[in-house]
């Protein structure tokens, strides 16, 4: 700390210190909130609404309706927003984001701003990093808005367009980053207005923003659609694969996650097999791009940690959640390559249709703002990409829990043999035990460990997400052992002593209640449903009798210590492990956590320092002894933030090379969103059309100094194909010609060709061809474009060795060939629209198909099929994708 924040405060202590001003505002309300009746309370809403109608500002009414969401908190759900979440809801609000340390109560915070800003009626978006969390947040929230009389909805997977509109239509929308984005896409692909389902981007509040905004940027979304290439390599591919041996035919480094045949052994044998000449000439490069997209499948994508297998179909694993990522697809044929790997049937590889950066989507709302734990520390890129400052709010109690020092082991072997272990010894103490695993193989082979044991335990991954609910519920709960993949590291609020409501709720189902009903019992819906009046009874003593065993319960997990956090591996983002340490110790509850590490793990084994293994060698310690060293803490914090920097380096470079696409985004959408606004284009063709004559007789007069020496019939040749009839420009007084007069003669031709055809078909006939032309030509040139640009950008790296920015040479050849995309554009356009007939069909048609999804037992849905595109790995060889020139070992990977 410098001089200055000892004398006057940091920056940060004096924002939290003038905002504390406006939540004394609040806090004086309450008591005026607390006198009202629920109806009086309920009125509130009306009367801000009005308020606002008349010229108030969202800021001027801020106080009263935060007292107002505080007090109907108190109504609905039992919760009173504390001080700091006051203030971490004036944040929010002002478009800032709060960092505000796990079990805080982030979720309630969201309401205050959410409230506030639903009442001007263009709607707020919740982002949540998964679809549960956007389901649990609406369903638990809800009551708070459905009481104060705003509409809430949850946006998830599966849902069909006019579920999606409707949803969008609500005051309040929750639902993951990439609903949401994919939702813009595909709203710029549909063919009429009525189509869409977003309203405007006013307002979104991003939860966990640096696991949506930091972590997951590096992947741009991608809606593709089914390409034309054959699949018949990716087998014949696959087959040449199985005959290779490691370190003889190819090598891996698993450090880039690259793999290469060797020079001397494996490339010859392709040759062979595939019986070519030389695997590395340009004619060979789709056979050469199987073999590595195969090699890639067998030795770096692993069942069960990148991938797994449901229902016949390859489903990644999300590698910050842990979730499956249902409906997308590894790009470049990485996806294909593992459906030949696991005996799949092999799906055509996919076109890319639309694409656009989370990035770039979420700086296109009007305001933005979000909450984490864990945010200050890059509240630089925060700032530089989206504008927003972060501000730490301080916590409502004290933290006691306790982080303990990690333990370090030579083997996996021996750290695993310490962590059943330890988890054996507590559980005795009936502790209870998350156990924290970055892959499903992990947990699974911890289960088969314990349940040899016989240790009771349950395991919550990718795998078993349908009981996600049930396991959370209960993993707070005296003896408890819970083994659980990054599913659980994010937005899970572990209850000690068990979840009374989801256990109340769980006795009713198991009397016979449907789902419905179950849904209803906490609802403040009015119902004269029998059915639901008798739920809602029964439950009301179900919960009272099972509140009073887990209030005494959660004092003997006290006792014993609180949630045990075993973490059984580091992860790459010290983010993710804080989140894990996060699940124990809320609101002043006791607790512990510990990382138990193994110099074998693939973090220590890729990133560590090789200084490590000489000391561990020359302490002589057994494999299930734990090291202490401080040097081995330091080695592994800098281990991370090695790949904390590499993947910051892709963010950085996504993102410069699709704001170049995004500005040619902006261009195309709105020139479709003309066309679905139902907007007279007889203007905006006749400028198409003079644009045209005027680039015509730029090029074909622009070198002659007279007249005669003009190119006519080159220029007739040209315009003949678009519109002007044979012998148009055969004029007498050639010599007296001036250009500006033969543009207007060549324009009036046009126009009377024009006007000819229009009376011929009828104005609103015409306007509707002319909707439906523009609409095909603008889709099927775009979609051309963006695989050109993504050509581009494969290639554009080499640039750098004869010392030119590929950014900057990426920027001006993407410039070049979007300007050409325009011309053809509007020489397509316009050519068609001047030889329309009486039988031209004015029939709008999409040009491209999105790929079918399917539905979780396998069937097609006919729903719109989201692909993101996976970050491509960085070979040690490759250009640096920092866009330096240098190959990546002697840049950004050179300490990697």
């Amino acid at each position: 700390m410098s001089l200055l924040e000892k004398i006057f405060g940091s920056f940060n202590d004096r924002e939290v210190k003038r905002l504390m001003k406006t939540v004394d505002e609040i806090e004086a309300l309450e008591p005026d909130m607390q006198a009202l009746s629920n109806e009086e309370l309920r009125g509130k809403t009306d009367y801000f609404k009005d308020k606002l109608k008349n010229g108030a500002s969202l800021d001027d009414i801020l106080p009263e309706a935060f007292a107002v969401v505080r007090e109907a908190a108190v109504r609905t759900l039992g919760m009173r927003h504390y001080r700091v979440q006051l203030l971490g809801g004036i944040v929010l609000h002002q478009g800032r984001i709060a960092e505000m340390k796990t079990g805080e109560g982030k979720t309630l915070v969201a309401t205050l701003p959410v409230y506030l800003n639903a009442l001007a009626g263009k709607g707020v978006h919740v982002v949540t990093v998964n679809d549960y969390l956007a389901s649990r947040d609406k369903e638990w929230m809800g009551k708070i808005y459905q009481f104060l009389g705003l509409t809430a909805s949850c946006i998830v997977h599966g849902l069909s367009t006019e579920e999606r509109r409707e949803a969008y239509n609500a005051d309040i929308t929750y639902g993951t980053n990439n609903e949401f984005g994919f939702d813009y896409l595909r709203d710029n692909m549909v063919i009429y207005k009525e189509e869409r389902v977003q309203r405007e981007l006013n307002y979104a509040i991003v939860d966990e923003v640096d696991s949506i905004l930091i972590d997951e940027a590096r992947t741009p979304l991608i809606i593709s659609g089914a390409g034309n290439k054959s699949t018949h390599l990716y087998a014949t591919a696959d087959s040449f694969i199985r005959t290779l041996k490691k370190d003889v035919d190819y090598t891996i480094d698993e450090k880039a996650s690259s793999v290469v045949l060797t020079d001397e052994s494996g490339i010859p044998k392709a040759e062979k097999f595939f019986g070519i000449e030389n695997l590395a000439d340009p004619k060979n490069m789709q056979i050469s791009h199987h073999i590595n997209q195969a090699l890639k499948a067998h030795t770096l994508m692993k069942k069960d940690i990148n991938y797994v297998i449901k229902d016949g179909e390859i489903v990644i694993v999300d590698e910050f959640t842990g979730r499956l990522m249902f409906g997308r697809r590894y790009s470049d044929g990485l996806h294909q390559a593992i459906e030949a790997k696991e005996g799949l049937e092999v799906r055509r590889e996919s076109q890319t249709l639309a694409t656009i950066t989370l990035q770039n989507y979420f700086r296109m709302y009007n305001k933005l703002s979000g909450m984490t734990g864990t945010a200050k520390t890059e509240e630089d890129e925060f700032k530089h990409i989206y504008g927003m400052d972060v501000v730490v709010i301080p916590t409502n109690k004290p933290v006691i829990r306790k982080d303990l020092p990690d333990s370090v082991y030579r083997s996996l072997e021996g750290k695993f043999k310490s962590v059943i272990r330890e988890i054996e010894e507590r559980h005795k103490t009936g502790q209870p035990i998350l156990v924290g695993t970055i892959s499903i193989e992990t947990s699974e082979f911890l289960s088969n460990l314990l349940r040899k044991r016989g240790i009771k335990h349950e395991v919550l991954n990718a795998k078993q997400h349908e009981r996600e609910a049930e396991i959370v519920a209960q993993a707070g709960r005296f003896g408890a052992v819970t083994i659980a993949t990054n599913m659980a590291g994010r937005g899970t609020d572990i209850v000690l002593g068990g979840n009374a409501e989801y256990t109340a709720k769980n006795e009713l189902k198991k009397k016979g209640y449907d789902d419905y009903v179950i849904s209803m019992v906490t609802s403040l819906t009015d119902t004269d449903d029998e059915q639901v009046l008798e739920a809602r009874k029964l439950y009301k003593s179900l919960y009272k009798d099972i509140k009073k065993i887990t209030d005494r319960e959660a004092e003997k997990v006290r006792e014993a210590g609180g949630l045990h956090i075993l973490g059984t591996e580091r992860h790459e983002s010290r983010r993710i492990d804080n989140q894990l340490r996060g699940r124990s110790g809320r609101q002043g509850d006791p607790g512990s956590s510990q990382f138990f590490i193994s110099l074998e793990d693939d973090l220590m084994r890729l990133f560590g320092s090789e200084k490590i293994q000489g000391i561990v060698d020359k302490l002589g310690m057994e494999d299930d002894e734990p090291i202490e060293a401080k040097i081995l803490s330091k080695s592994i914090e800098t281990a991370q933030k090695r790949v904390e920097g590499r993947n910051f380096s892709i963010r950085k470079h996504v993102l410069q090379y699709d704001d170049v696409m995004n500005k040619q985004r902006e261009i195309i959408y709105n020139e479709r969103k003309r066309v679905l606004e139902g907007e007279n284009l007889r203007e905006h063709i006749l400028g198409m059309l003079e644009q045209i004559v005027d680039d015509s007789i730029e090029l074909y007069t622009a070198e002659a100094n007279y007249p005669e020496e003009w190119d006519l019939q080159g220029l007739e040749d040209y315009l003949h194909i678009m519109f002007l009839p044979k012998g148009s420009l055969q004029f007498e007084d050639i010599e007296k010609l001036t250009k500006e007069e033969l543009r207007e003669r060549i324009l009036s031709i046009a126009k009377d060709i024009y006007d000819k055809k229009e009376k011929e078909i009828t104005k609103e006939r015409m306007r509707e061809i002319e909707r439906v032309i523009l609409l095909k030509v603008v889709d099927t040139k775009w979609i051309d474009h963006i695989d050109a640009m993504d050509q581009l950008k494969q290639g554009i790296g080499l640039r750098a060795i004869g010392n030119e920015d590929p950014v900057r040479a990426y920027q001006m050849e993407g410039f070049d060939m979007f300007n050409q995309m325009t011309r053809s554009i509007r020489e397509d356009t316009v050519r068609h629209i001047l030889n329309v007939t009486v039988e031209t069909e004015a029939k709008r048609e999409k040009v491209a198909r999105i790929t079918d999804t399917f539905g979780g037992d396998g069937v097609a849905n006919r729903k719109p099929k989201t692909v993101v595109r996976k970050e491509k790995k960085v070979g040690r060889n490759d250009p640096c994708p920092c866009g330096s020139g240098k190959k990546y070992k002697k840049c950004c990977g050179k300490n990697v």
